[in-house]
C-alpha cells in the first residue's frame, strides 16, 4: 500500500484525566511517589549509567524520548495527561539530562537508543510502541534501526537524518551556541531536578557536540525501519518540511504530518507557544496512528 500523507489538523478540545497505573513491571532502584497513585518512578542501571524513568497509566506501552538539553516534563510535560487515558507512559530521561547524572561518556544517538532499550528489557518490555521529539526523534529511528524487535511503532517528531535537512544557517547557529544561547525555560526545568545543577554546561557542551559532529545517515539506514513510521514536523520547524517529506517516502510504512507552528509547538515543549487545543490535535493524531490496525511489510 502506498505511504499515507496526513494534511493539516483540525483543533479539537484536550481530555486530561489520567488513568490509574497497575503494571508491576520492575527495574532497578524503583520507588513509587505516593501522592499520585497513577504514577511510578525510579532508575535503572544500564550500561555505566543510572537512568531515571516515569511511568504514567495502563495498557499498551508507549515510550517517550525527550529532546536535547530537555526533560520528560520540558518536553512532554503538556501531552502525558492525555496521552496516559488509554496507555502505559514510559518516559525516560537520557544521559546527562534531567535527573540521569551527567556522566563523562561520548554522547551519540546510537548510545541513547541501547540505553533506552537496555531500560526496557529491566522493565521486562518486550515490545512498544515509541515518541521520539526532537533529538529523541533521532533516538527513535536508532532503536528501530538497532533494537527492530523492540519496536512496533514509532512517531518520529522534528527529527533528521541528514545535515541538509535543518533550515538554513542552523550549523553555523550551532557550531557557536554558548549556553546563554539555551532557552531560560530549559535551563530552569533542569536545575529544577538534576542532582547537581552545575552540570548545566557539561550537558549543553555534551549535547552542542554530538551536533556539530553529525554526520549523515545513509538514506539505506532510513529505509531498513520496518516498522510503521508517523513522521511529524511543524511547518515552521527547524527541520525542512522537505526534508520531512524525504523520510516519509524512505520509509516502507511511512505516515506523514506536517502541522502548523514551530518546534515542538504541537506538544507544547516548554520555550513554545501553549495552546491546549493544538496540543489535544496532536494527541488524537498520535492515538488514530498508534490505534490503526497493524499491516504486513512487504
Amino acid at each position: 500500500m502506498k505511504n499515507r500523507f496526513f494534511p493539516l489538523i483540525i483543533l479539537f478540545p484536550l481530555f486530561t484525566s489520567c488513568n490509574r497505573l497497575t503494571n508491576k513491571s520492575s527495574a532497578v532502584m524503583t520507588k513509587t511517589t505516593q501522592t499520585e497513585v497513577n504514577f511510578k518512578s525510579g532508575y535503572s542501571e544500564v550500561n555505566g549509567l543510572k537512568i531515571y524513568y516515569e511511568i504514567w497509566g495502563e495498557g499498551k506501552p508507549l515510550v517517550l524520548i525527550h529532546g536535547g538539553g530537555s526533560t520528560i516534563q520540558s518536553s512532554f510535560g503538556r501531552i502525558i495527561p492525555g496521552l496516559s487515558k488509554h496507555r502505559q507512559i514510559i518516559a525516560v530521561e537520557l544521559q546527562g539530562h534531567g535527573r540521569t547524572p551527567y556522566i563523562n561518556r561520548p554522547e551519540s544517538f546510537e548510545q541513547d537508543a541501547d540505553d533506552v532499550a537496555a531500560v526496557l528489557k529491566n522493565l521486562k518490555i518486550e515490545n512498544a510502541d515509541f515518541f521520539g521529539f526532537s533529538n529523541g526523534g533521532n533516538t527513535t529511528m536508532q532503536i528501530a534501526i538497532r533494537h527492530p524487535d523492540l519496536v512496533r511503532k514509532i512517531v518520529v517528531g522534528s527529527a533528521f537524518y541528514k545535515r541538509e535537512g535543518m533550515i538554513p544557517r542552523f550549523w553555523e547557529s550551532m557550531e557557536h551556541a554558548t549556553l546563554s544561547d539555551m532557552p531560560q525555560p530549559l535551563k530552569d526545568a533542569y536545575k529544577k531536578v538534576a542532582p547537581d545543577s552545575n552540570d548545566l554546561s557539561k550537558m549543553f557542551e555534551q549535547d552542542k557536540k554530538r551536533m556539530v559532529e553529525f554526520k549523515d545517515w545513509r538514506s539505506e539506514d532510513i529505509q531498513s525501519i520496518k516498522a510503521p513510521a508517523l513522521i511529524l514536523s511543524g511547518a515552521e520547524d527547524v527541520v525542512r518540511a522537505e526534508h520531512a517529506v524525504e523520510m516519509y517516502r524512505l520509509l516502507p510504512q511511512g505516515q506523514l504530518a506536517i502541522v502548523p507552528g514551530a518546534h515542538g509547538e504541537y506538544i507544547g515543549e516548554v520555550a513554545t507557544r501553549q495552546d491546549s487545543n493544538f496540543i489535544a490535535a496532536t494527541i488524537l493524531l498520535i492515538e488514530k496512528f498508534l490505534d490503526e490496525p497493524m499491516q504486513k511489510s512487504k
